[in-house]
């Protein structure tokens, strides 16, 4: 009995010695990675196949790498292209591990991280020696593959002693550095500031030569406006003269009585501070004498409707006339407002053609047979008046 006890007791810790050792002998191997068996720091094997593998307990040690495909990102450098340019790029790069053996010989113990480090500088001096051969227009065009490709096989072909393969090379950044991205932005807002002060140039031009032609319509229309308004007016002042005419030719004593009065009454005001006058002056001939001892009225009154020819004439009115268009132009021969898309009003056939010179015609005063003529001192108009014959008295 005392030998089976001790038996079994030195049998447990040989099992859990045999079951420690049997478990250092073993390791796995993940898909997503690769495995190196070292032996006194040797390379003994190699496991790139996922599952359980074996090696020697105490002895052997295993190490694993990443099978995946790796990033690496690399730092802003500034290159200068063949039109001598600056530029900054960034990039980015991935890269996986083909050669195990390789890549333990080539980083040591550093691993992935010391890997990053040696591959950084390769990828950058392998970007600048391939955008150094181009123009900076190439490299900020939308297409930069063939760039990317050539960046990508030059970095391969430095990085195959590591044990890595370079899969592939982006660039994500193109751009001018600091100084120069001002520059260019200030010479680019010269540019369009330029561009807007031509357009508002042009735009002053036009709108000067719309406003110079508005202008000159208006005057060439107002100074027509203006000739017509004075033919009217000459006219209506002829047809007033006659008309004056007239009612001096009735009884020029009367109408001397008459503007006396108008004087009286214009002179006569509260405004006025004082007037001085002789005691006998002419002035206020009326106010002593009424001058009806030199009245001498026509007998037989000429009616209000004949003073002159031209009060005879009829008006004519926009109902017995057709409105027509004037044929008024300027002295380079083009019609007035034209220019400017105006077209002139309408008006009656008798205003489109100016009217002539109207003879004012005076009407003889008839004189009974017997009666002395009238005096001719007692018809002088006074200088006041509207310039106007008198008419004479017939004699027997």
């Amino acid at each position: 009995m005392a030998a089976k006890k001790i038996a079994g007791a030195i049998a447990i810790p040989l099992l859990i010695v045999v079951a420690v050792v049997a478990a250092t002998a073993l390791f796995i191997v993940d898909e997503r990675e690769k495995a190196l068996v070292l032996r006194l720091g040797r390379v003994v094997d190699v496991q790139e196949e996922p599952g359980l593998n074996f090696k020697l307990p105490l002895v052997d040690n295993v190490v694993k790498y990443d099978g995946r495909i790796l990033g690496l990102p690399t730092s802003p450098l500034e290159v200068t292209p063949l039109d001598d340019r600056r530029l900054v790029v960034d990039a980015f790069a991935r890269w996986r591990i083909t050669d195990p053996v390789r890549f333990r010989q080539a980083v040591g113990t550093a691993g992935v991280s010391g890997a990053q480090m040696r591959l950084e500088p390769i990828v950058r001096n392998a970007i600048r020696e391939v955008l150094g051969t181009v123009p900076s227009t190439q490299v900020l065009s939308d297409d930069r593959t063939t760039l990317m490709n050539q960046i990508r096989d030059e970095a391969r072909s430095n990085s195959g002693g590591l044990g890595v393969e370079i899969i592939d090379v982006r660039l994500t950044r193109t751009d001018l550095p600091e100084q120069n991205l001002n520059a260019t932005y200030a010479r680019m807002r010269a540019e369009r500031e330029r561009e807007a002060a031509d357009e508002i140039a042009r735009g002053g031009e036009a709108a000067q030569r719309v406003r110079a032609a508005a202008d000159r319509t208006v005057v060439e229309l107002t100074s027509e406006a203006q000739r017509r308004a004075e033919i009217v007016r000459g006219e209506a002042d002829a047809q007033r003269n006659a008309i004056y005419a007239g009612a001096y030719g009735r009884d020029p004593e009367f109408f001397a009585f008459t503007r006396s009065l108008t004087s009286y009454e214009r002179a006569l005001r509260g405004d006025n501070s004082s007037i001085v006058l002789q005691p006998d002056s002419e002035f206020f001939t009326y106010l002593s004498n009424d001058g009806s001892a030199n009245a001498n009225p026509a007998p037989t009154p000429v009616p209000p409707t004949e003073p002159t020819a031209a009060a005879d004439a009829p008006t004519p009115t926009e109902d017995d006339e057709e409105l027509v268009t004037p044929e008024v132009t300027d002295r380079e021969g083009n019609r007035l407002g034209e220019s400017a898309g105006v077209r002139l009003t309408p008006v009656p056939e008798s205003l489109v053609t100016p009217p002539q010179e109207t003879e004012v015609l005076l009407p003889d005063a008839t004189i009974g047979e017997g009666e002395a003529a009238a005096d001719p001192a007692t018809a002088e108009p006074e200088a006041a008046e509207p310039e106007a014959a008198p008419a004479e008295g017939q004699t027997n």
